[in-house]
This record gives C-alpha cells, sequence and structure tokens, in this order.
C-alpha cells in the first residue's frame, strides 16, 4: 500500500518526468494540455478516452483533448529518448533488468468488435 511519502514522491517524479519533456510540444500553451493528458493516461482514469480525460483534467467537453492529438507537432523520437533517460536516473540501479509484461486478458462476447484477445 502507497503512503503518503510515496505518493509525494511520485508526485515529484510526475513534475520532473515532465519538465524533461515539456518541450517537445512546440507552443507553451498547449504543455498545460499535455500536462493533464498526461497526468490522466498515467493515473486513475478507467477508460483512456478523450471524454474520460477530459473530465479527470477538469475540462467540459473533449475538445481540448482531441486538438492535442490531432494538431500538436512533436518529436516521437525525443519522446522516447527522454522517457527513457529519466527512467535510467530516476529507476536505473546496477544489475536492474528491465521486464517487459505483455499480459493480455480474453474479452467475453462473440458478436461485438474487439473481442478477441487484446
Amino acid at each position: 500500500m502507497e503512503t503518503l511519502r510515496d505518493v509525494e514522491r511520485w508526485a515529484e517524479w510526475f513534475e520532473d518526468f515532465f519538465a524533461a519533456l515539456g518541450g517537445l510540444v512546440g507552443r507553451k500553451d498547449l504543455r498545460g494540455n499535455a500536462r493533464a493528458y498526461l497526468r490522466a493516461l498515467l493515473g486513475p482514469v478507467e477508460r483512456k478516452n478523450s471524454w474520460q480525460i477530459a473530465v479527470h483534467a477538469g475540462y467540459v467537453t473533449p475538445d481540448r483533448v482531441k486538438d492535442l492529438q490531432r494538431r500538436t507537432r512533436w518529436s516521437w523520437s525525443g519522446l522516447r529518448d527522454g522517457a527513457r533517460a529519466f527512467v535510467v536516473e530516476h529507476l536505473g540501479a546496477p544489475g536492474a533488468v528491465l521486464v517487459l509484461d505483455e499480459t493480455a486478458f480474453l474479452k467475453k462476447g462473440t458478436k461485438s468488435a474487439g473481442v478477441a484477445r487484446q
């Protein structure tokens, strides 16, 4: 179970993480939307769709989220490199091993879209 100290540390890490990557969003006025979007993706939003991300961010409609997704220009390689550098700096340890878990779950049903293994 998380302690208040853990949550505070993770919140500081998020701010450091976004500070390292925020420059990838070219327009300063869109950085706030990008920050809220990333917070929602990493946060407790159950379904990561435009509406629920917008609600989590405190927006009335998903327009800002959709605008961010459609019109913002940023570098995929810059994001990858920045995220990797941050993880190595904050979570890296000598002898550490990275494990990727591609655990999937079966959806129920036979007639709706997306019922195959995800």
